[in-house]
């Protein structure tokens, strides 16, 4: 069932045309805080919390967690619904240790194969994306970044780690056939724009050397925006798009409607993936788009406008024979198909609470939470450093993150932590069970509108 890329399509070995289609897996294997409900970076919540527990129970907890996140009935459910592909974000720290570098951790990879063989016997495919990287290659949590400063790009040691390690994962996979292929880079953000296209070229031909047969989804610079990094047009190669709505955003006005002074509606939808995709229609390659979703409030009339949203998008990309991968499949409550609740939920629902009063969490954030306190800083900025235009989106969103989602962030991760104290072993296990699927409420609408979409088109 191998795939490879013919010309603006995806097919199997014996001919047959796929469009990959289905949700990524977040807030699993590279954790994230509006996904699971801590706060700041991964890594930092990791050791706050051993802090608490100490270093075997706490791997207890966060074993169960990955145990319980995703089992056999949520592969089954995907396939009913009628996706044929699950995008996996890995963070490297399960794979490699920053004390021991170049060394693998073989025991990292138990629950990355567990997943790809429970989707691979309901016919669902994997496309392994490396979400974190050494060094952090953007400049924000998701890629396990305690700074605003993307170190990857800076250092070669960095670099040829990655590169150990993707011939590593490409040699195991390799003969695995319902592994899709292979996204090495997400969202990259190299301020420069100068070291990522060599870097590309040297990681393409590392992993064709171990793995000559699996596609590669290469994600554009700036955060899968930018395809002039590309130096040629590698072959078996999908260039991946990320196209979230402007009105899908937590801040995000009525649709139709204004955000931000810009009118959102189903031409600017179809205009902003048009511009979006320019590379991959000009190169003749898969539109694939390997991020997209809106943000839910839990209000029903905005809900409905952001189903409405969703609905657009797909539509559109089945007017363009587009593949795509639904951010995100399970979490606390922002957008997933399903969320946590149960004793997870009862312990650390006041803490998220304060978390969303601050605007603590990068995603899900209004940029409006404590307002009255920021926007003498705002006005500061704006005054005294008028033509400050940080990578990569200005001004007024590093400072959110610099004093947000960095300060704020990082402040609250004892308060967190604590709340795990005072557990005996099975309440670890309990507040881990939370996000097994039978405990878990289902956004009923969405799952609905996924259904219906993926059963009416091919």
């Amino acid at each position: 069932m191998t795939l490879h890329v013919s010309g603006e399509r995806l097919l199997t070995a014996d001919g047959a045309p796929v469009r990959l289609r289905g949700v990524g897996l977040g807030g699993w294997m590279n954790m994230e805080n509006f996904i699971t409900g801590y706060p700041a970076n991964e890594s930092a919540m990791r050791e706050a919390v051993t802090g608490v527990l100490g270093e075997e129970r706490a791997e207890l907890f966060f074993d169960r967690l990955l145990t319980a996140f995703f089992g056999p009935g949520d592969a089954a459910l995907l396939a009913e619904l009628g996706m044929n592909c699950v995008r996996i974000p890995v963070n490297y720290h399960h794979l490699e240790s920053d004390s021991r570098p170049f060394e693998i951790i073989e025991h990292g990879f138990r629950h990355l194969d567990r997943v790809i063989d429970l989707l691979g016997e309901h016919g669902v495919y994997s496309v392994i994306d490396l979400h974190a990287l050494p060094g952090s290659q953007n400049q924000h949590w998701h890629s396990d970044n305690p700074t605003h400063l993307a170190a990857f790009w800076q250092h070669r040691h960095f670099q040829d780690r990655v590169v150990n390690l993707w011939e590593t994962i490409a040699d195991r996979y390799k003969d695995h056939p319902w592994v899709a292929g292979y996204n090495p880079v997400n969202e990259p953000g190299d301020p420069s724009g100068k070291v990522i296209g060599p870097f590309y070229d040297r990681l393409v031909k590392a992993v064709r050397a171990a793995d000559p047969g699996h596609v590669l989804f290469l994600d554009g610079n700036t955060y899968s925006t930018d395809f002039s990094v590309f130096r040629e047009v590698y072959e078996n190669t999908v260039f991946v798009c990320h196209d979230y709505a402007l009105a899908g955003f937590a801040h995000g006005g009525p649709y139709p409607g204004t955000t931000r002074g810009e009118w959102c509606d189903r031409e600017q939808l179809e205009r902003a993936f048009d511009r979006r995709t320019t590379f991959q229609r000009q190169t003749g390659t898969p539109l694939w788009v390997g991020e997209f979703g809106p943000v839910y409030t839990g209000d029903p009339v905005v809900d409905e406008q952001r189903y409405q949203i969703l609905r657009d998008q797909l539509e559109i990309y089945d007017a363009h024979g587009a593949g795509w991968s639904l951010w995100t499949y399970k979490d606390v409550g922002l957008q997933g198909l399903v969320c946590a609740s149960g004793p997870y939920g009862e312990r650390f629902g006041a803490f998220m609470d304060k978390k969303r009063r601050l605007g603590a969490d990068r995603w899900g954030s209004t940029m409006e939470e404590s307002a009255d306190e920021l926007a003498p800083l705002h006005r500061l900025v704006e005054r005294e450093f008028a033509g400050w235009r940080p990578y990569p989106w200005g001004a007024r969103y590093t400072t959110d993150d610099l004093i947000r989602h960095i300060l704020l962030a990082q402040a609250l991760l004892p308060e967190y932590a604590a709340l795990f104290g005072g557990l005996d072993d099975d309440g670890l296990r309990a507040l881990a069970d939370s996000f097994a699927l039978e405990a878990c409420a289902r956004r009923e609408p969405l799952l609905d509108l996924l259904r219906t979409n993926l059963r009416g088109t091919s």
